[in-house]
């Protein structure tokens, strides 16, 4: 089983409990609403939400007036979305190969989703966020800032196989501008109290073209 099967496989394991336990996390994310706030005001066209899980960020986009698009590797995943957030379009596809046409998308959003690719894996993914957006269309992407590599064989009561990949700011950073993205902001949080301790990364880039 290669790295991309052990995480659609991981997930469709979880879903119905990520679901239950994640759906209401921006309740308690004062930051992440803002941010969210700050991309869906500015966004010209539908918004793709990338690694969007059992879609309740595509689900807060659409209540906010947007056109929102769930995208994820996990079937399972997109199945529970369509069923709690039949508002919102979904489709099972790969960070590495987006289910999008050129242009299709005003602004993208991809929230602790890169965290399951390997370094040399980003340009790849960022280039295929170029590719689906249109010119000045904005990103919005999030991570965990570190150099660690996590291993989980357990989650949410499962078995799993599944890497947690931590990046730092600056790598991320390059990654995007090499993919043809100038970066706007970018700011890193410790974690509330709700969540896994880690240090939190954040950067809003537009497509450059």
């Amino acid at each position: 089983m290669d790295a991309r099967d052990a995480v659609r496989r991981s997930y469709d394991t979880v879903a119905e409990k990520y679901a239950a336990g994640f759906s209401d996390e921006l309740a308690h994310k004062p930051l992440d609403r803002a941010l969210l706030t700050c991309l869906a005001e500015q966004a010209r066209g539908p918004v793709a939400d990338l690694g969007c899980g059992p879609g309740h960020v595509a689900a807060w986009l659409s209540a906010h007036g947007m056109n929102a698009v769930g995208v994820d590797l996990s079937p399972a995943m997109t199945a529970v979305g369509r069923r709690e957030h039949p508002e919102v379009d979904f489709r099972v596809g790969d960070l590495l190969d987006l289910p999008a046409a050129d242009g299709e998308f005003g602004a993208a959003v991809a929230l602790y989703s890169i965290i399951h690719l390997e370094a040399a894996e980003l340009g790849r993914a960022f280039g295929e966020i170029h590719r689906i957006l249109r010119p000045g269309g904005l990103a919005l992407v999030s991570f965990h800032v570190g150099t660690e590599v996590r291993h989980l064989t357990e989650f949410l009561g499962h078995d799993v196989e599944v890497d947690f990949h931590f990046f730092t700011s600056p790598g991320v950073v390059t990654a995007m501008e090499e993919a043809g993205f100038a970066v706007d902001m970018r700011l890193e949080r410790t974690n509330y109290p709700e969540e896994v301790a880690t240090q939190r990364g954040y950067l809003l880039a537009r497509r450059l073209g």
